[in-house]
């Protein structure tokens, strides 16, 4: 099986001042994401070996593992190209559209969103999904990775509200984390995402 590898940054270190710092997109990239591939790939290895000896004695572990840090990996890939330098603002185009008829407006949705990111007990993510079963846009909460996940949705916009992705710049402020990074968001990829699915 192919291991996984970490996707380099679509942009240099430092290129999300002041609002996102180099010492943190360093250390959350390299260290914090690459343990979620690596931790991926070793859960992938120990299923196969799993199933080559057909020993299911840690299937519960190992599930898990699979669970935790293919999530974590995939929020992760989808937070780094979720952001650029110059970014914020507000979309436009069909997610415009899209949010208006599925929040009433754009300043509904952010506030929605900056709710449940901000709200999020413990360590996760605020994630804009679309659903294509209810043909709509909506706000979720993700703790650890993976739990209160909804079947089906697809992750279109992702903010990382775990304490290593804003702590060494906004210690405990994780308000003031999400209100910065509204400033990164990167519409133009999170509406060329929504137009490949809907």
């Amino acid at each position: 099986m192919p291991k996984h590898e970490l996707p380099a940054l679509p942009y240099p270190y430092d290129a999300l001042e002041p609002h996102y710092d180099e010492a943190t997109v360093r250390i959350h990239h390299d260290i914090h994401h690459q343990g979620y591939v690596d931790g991926l790939n070793k859960a992938e290895d120990k299923l196969a070996e799993a199933r080559e000896k057909n020993d299911y004695a840690l299937i519960k572990h190992w599930e898990k593992e699979l669970a935790f840090h293919g999530s974590g990996h995939i929020l992760h890939s989808l937070f780094w190209l979720g952001m650029k330098p110059q970014g914020g603002g507000e979309p436009g185009g069909r997610l415009k559209q899209q949010i208006e008829k599925d929040f009433g407006s754009f300043a509904a949705f952010k506030a929605q969103f900056t709710a449940a990111t901000v709200g999020v007990e413990g360590s996760g993510w605020g994630i804009l999904v679309w659903s294509p079963m209810f043909k709509q846009l909506q706000v979720m909460q993700a703790e650890k990775h993976q739990n209160l996940a909804q079947w089906g949705v697809i992750p279109l916009l992702v903010c990382d509200v775990w304490e290593h992705a804003y702590y060494l710049k906004y210690q405990n402020k994780r308000a003031a984390f999400v209100e910065a990074w509204w400033n990164l968001v990167n519409w133009g990829w999170v509406e060329q995402k929504l137009n490949g699915l809907a």
